[in-house]
């Protein structure tokens, strides 16, 4: 007999629903999210036949149950958590929502549907490992803006001059001279020998001379802050600048193994042949874009899990064009700013991006419309495992021509 299991997935246990070929529930369980609980959902879903035979429909791609699951040799197939929205009220008029009827509900999704969804291929190791640096490395750099900018708005309430004296209030000079000089009675005293000193001791390459530095400093307006606030905004700044100099440290780490990461893989080096692709764009892309081939049939499935082409509603003599929320969206933001860095070396794609901009799209949009137009080469590319070769690019060639 055919079954189909459907997982609900919670944080702390996951509730399973197994059905027969009508529809029938055959049982209906639930594990905790523990080692005993994941090897108690393993010897349940056995008694039902081999695992190659058993796919599992389960709302997320990823996880530990779904490496378990992979593990043992179940199919896993993931369903977006809007066809599931969508698909309730063909069980149930009332709207209700339970973590049992969840889980019947994937389980007969896979069931009467199964042939419109794919089974989650798994990646390679390397590129798992890739994903795992770049996703967290794009994490801390968020982090580092949000800190960079609480640090900059908390110098200009009551030391503006500190936050302009250096381009960036994040560079590693800026946070050593904050570090050192909180506040401005403890930089008062600050001549052009000193900071020269300071400059050298710290190795600052900046183009600006002590004298420019100071004149920076003191050309700001000077803060009205009484001594016990500017002191406890001093001890503010100087934590705050500590935890992001070992933050931007950590970031340079992370950014240094992402480069040797990306350019020891085949497909690493393919994604990095693209004009200003660099490593580490290339790597972002790289790893969401993964090496499972039979994943992208097609470049409009690529374009489309990228967010780089629109959706299209249309009904009767009524046809509106909108912009795609869902889709993959560490895929998009890799794709589009390889796209802009990438009119500024091809020829081609500024033609495309001038030619965007003059039927009236706004940067953004342009933007897209270039990206969507370097997905079809990089898929082929990818596909082919293949290097891009500018000699082969017909569009490119007549430009230059």
């Amino acid at each position: 007999m055919t079954f189909r299991i459907g997982l609900d997935w919670g944080a702390a246990a996951h509730t399973l629903c197994v059905v027969d070929a009508k529809g029938g529930i055959a049982v209906r369980f639930e594990v905790a999210h523990t080692a005993a609980g994941l090897v108690e959902l393993k010897r349940r879903l056995a008694r039902f036949g081999d695992p190659a035979e058993l796919p599992v429909a389960i709302e997320r791609p990823s996880g530990l149950v779904v490496e378990a699951l992979l593990a043992t040799g179940h199919p896993v197939v993931p369903i977006h958590p809007n066809a599931v929205k969508a698909s309730r009220p063909r069980y149930r008029a009332a709207g209700g929502k339970s973590d049992p009827g969840d889980a019947y509900l994937l389980a007969d999704l896979l069931r009467t549907d199964g042939h419109r969804f794919r089974p989650l291929a798994s990646c390679s190791d390397a590129i798992k490992a890739l994903r795992a640096l770049v996703r967290g490395r794009d994490d801390l750099v968020a982090t580092r803006v949000a800190l960079a900018n609480q640090l900059r708005s908390l110098l200009e309430g009551f030391w503006p001059g500190a936050a302009a004296i250096f381009a960036d209030v994040d560079s590693p000079i800026a946070l050593a001279f904050l570090q050192r000089y909180p506040t401005p009675d403890s930089a008062a005293r600050r001549g052009e020998k000193r900071l020269a000193a300071f400059l050298g001791q710290h190795r600052y390459c900046g183009r600006r001379t002590p004298t420019a530095l100071l004149a920076r400093l003191r050309a700001a307006p000077a803060g009205l802050a009484g001594d016990a606030e500017t002191d406890a905004k001093g001890e503010m700044v100087r934590a705050l600048a500590a935890v992001l100099d070992r933050l931007v440290a950590q970031i340079a780490g992370l950014t240094s193994r992402i480069g040797h990461a990306v350019a020891a893989l085949p497909d690493g080096q393919i994604v990095m042949s693209f004009p200003r692709a660099g490593r580490i764009c290339a790597a972002q892309i790289l790893a969401e874009l993964g090496d499972v081939r039979a994943r992208y049939q097609t470049a409009d499935q690529l374009a489309a899990d990228a967010g780089l082409c629109p959706v299209t509603h249309q009904s009767g003599k009524s046809r509106g064009v909108t912009f795609r929320w869902a889709c993959n969206r560490r895929l998009r933001q890799a794709i589009t700013c390889f796209a802009d860095n990438s009119r500024h070396s091809s020829a081609w794609a500024a033609d495309i991006y001038r030619r965007a901009r003059g039927r009236g799209c706004r940067h953004p949009h342009a933007i897209r419309i270039l990206g969507r137009a370097w997905l079809r080469i990089l898929w082929r590319a990818w596909t082919d495992r293949q290097t891009y070769d500018p000699a082969r690019h017909r569009a490119a060639c007549t430009i230059l021509g």
